[in-house]
Formats: C-alpha cells, sequence, structure tokens
C-alpha cells in the first residue's frame, strides 16, 4: 500500500533546531551587509548547499518559471548568477529582464527574497567567472544544449564524457553561450522565523534617495 501523501505532510515539523534572534532596529542601512551577515551565519551553522537559490522568471508570455541555481557573488553590482544565453532561462532573461531570488536556510529558519532588473556581464567577465570553477563545471558547460529535448541518456553520455575529455585537456576553453547575469535589486526581504510564528519580516525597498527599510506582517 502506498504512502498517503496528506498524513505524511501532517507528521512533518519545520524549524527543529533553536532559532536565532533578529532584531530589525539594528540592521544595517542597504541589505547587501545584512545578507553578508546571514550567508556567513548559515555556512557557520552547517547549512547544506548555502548557496543555492530559487531563480524565478517569466516567459514571453508572462507565465513563471522557476528553477534552483548557485549563487556566483553578490556586491554591489548585484546578485549574480550564470547559464547559457540560449537555454530557457536565457531566452525567458533575454525576452522579460526582471527575475527574482529566493534563499531558504532552514537551519536558521531564515529567507531571503531579491528582486530586480537583470542585466548581462561582458562576455569575457562571464568566461573568466566560468574557467575560475571546477573542471566539472567546465565540463557542462562544454556539454551545452540546455534545455533542448534529449534523444537518449546515451546520446548524454557521449556528449559529457567529449566536454569532460575537452575540459581536462584545455582549462580554458571558451564556451560562447555562457553568460554571467547580475541582479540589481529593487527590494530586499529578510525574513525569521519564530517558533510562535511571530517572524520578523524586514524590507529593504530602492527609492531614488536611497534604501527604505519597513516591517511586513508575517
Amino acid at each position: 500500500m502506498g504512502t498517503d501523501l496528506h498524513d505524511l505532510l501532517r507528521s512533518l515539523r519545520v524549524w527543529d533546531v533553536e532559532l536565532p534572534s533578529f532584531d530589525p532596529s539594528g540592521a544595517p542601512d542597504v541589505p547587501l551587509e545584512l545578507f553578508t551577515a546571514w550567508f556567513a551565519d548559515a555556512v557557520a551553522a552547517g547549512q547544506t548547499e548555502p548557496h543555492t537559490m530559487s531563480l524565478a522568471t517569466a516567459d514571453e508570455e508572462g507565465l513563471p518559471d522557476v528553477r534552483t541555481v548557485m549563487l556566483h557573488g553578490s556586491d554591489a553590482s548585484g546578485w549574480s548568477f550564470a547559464t547559457h544565453r540560449d537555454s530557457r532561462k536565457g531566452r525567458q532573461l533575454a525576452a522579460r529582464p526582471y527575475a527574482a531570488l529566493g534563499f531558504y536556510w532552514p537551519a536558521r529558519g531564515r529567507q531571503v527574497r531579491v528582486r530586480g532588473p537583470v542585466t548581462a556581464a561582458p562576455s569575457a567577465e562571464a568566461q573568466a567567472d566560468l574557467h575560475a570553477r571546477s573542471t566539472g563545471a567546465l565540463a557542462a558547460a562544454l556539454t551545452g544544449r540546455q534545455s533542448e529535448v534529449l534523444a537518449s541518456p546515451e546520446e548524454l553520455a557521449r556528449a559529457s564524457e567529449a566536454a569532460w575529455e575537452r575540459a581536462r585537456e584545455e582549462p580554458g576553453a571558451p564556451v560562447p553561450t555562457w553568460t554571467l547575469y547580475r541582479l540589481r535589486p529593487d527590494e530586499v526581504e529578510f525574513f525569521q522565523g519564530d517558533a510562535r510564528r511571530r517572524h520578523v519580516r524586514l524590507v529593504y525597498r530602492r527609492t531614488e534617495a536611497g534604501w527604505v527599510k519597513e516591517l511586513l506582517w508575517p
């Protein structure tokens, strides 16, 4: 007899850890500083893959799409990630260059949500970012054809093996379609979970005069 999904869902608990406190009155004036502090805290807490994030885009018809990608960096220019420009998300960003990011760190009961316009970095910068990563990352990029229909697992195996061989022999191999994107935030929200459901939500909104901070009801 199969597992009943609803019973399984009701059996689950969240934040079975001691949650940190968060006093928003002491938050810095810019969101990047708080993000950096929370990210370092998640790493120290042993959060698995804290650099993964949900990336939400919209297609040509305005329909939403989401997937998990890796954060490549975060600085005054924005939050960065990379993909092939001819992949599904690359095509969506070309048509609608606006996106949202979502980080979830259950080890600390924390979320960070970021949204804003997206631009592509210069090609040389994207190639440098790619070649600073692992051989496996380069091999995956060289395999290419992301989001295209795959005829069989064997076809992927052959292409991947050839890509791995080239990546090992030519660590500086160019991947013309590889693109580094930067999201310049219009809004950044920090969510701190609370065991009594008195969650703290602090949102930064960009204005012409600078960042404005507001609290939101949970």
